[in-house]
């Protein structure tokens, strides 16, 4: 079993190694159609990945704990493949998702957006938007025959 690679990039200045050692694997059949080698070929993945294992700095930890809590049991990530009918591509994508589920949950959090006014020109839009809905309210109304 190989190590889990990520590419420097937000969160991750100089890349990432994820040991082999805290990533475990394990195959089971999948369900769903599948021909003839359905009952025979143990295709779906779970591979699980120790977050407490892993090299990174405390700030990265805690960060990583704490976006991907939902996620987590404990401090093991688990992700579940079954879309292929081959083990080896079930396998590779299941190692893409935990990569992609990592740098997502190392990103920094985007900056806060700063509150700004309203154009002029939006405003006039949003009146003129509520004028016309109002006009449109008012014809459905009932004539009053003695005006």
């Amino acid at each position: 079993m190989n190590d889990i690679r990520l590419a420097s990039g937000p969160g991750v200045p100089r890349g990432l190694v994820v040991p082999s050692d805290a990533v475990t694997e394990r195959f089971s059949r999948s369900s769903g159609p599948g021909g003839q080698g359905v009952n025979t070929t143990d295709s779906r993945v779970q591979l699980s990945v120790d977050v407490s294992e892993m090299p990174l700095t405390s700030a990265q930890r805690e960060r990583l704990l704490t976006q991907l809590r939902p996620r987590l049991v404990g401090t093991v990530l688990t992700v579940d493949v079954s879309t292929h009918r081959s083990q080896s591509r079930n396998r590779r994508e299941a190692r893409e998702r935990v990569s992609t589920l990592l740098r997502d949950g190392l990103a920094p959090p985007p900056p806060n957006r700063r509150t700004t006014r309203p154009t002029r020109g939006s405003v006039a839009r949003r009146q003129s938007g509520k004028r016309h809905r109002s006009q449109i309210k008012q014809d459905r109304r009932r004539v009053d025959p003695n005006t």
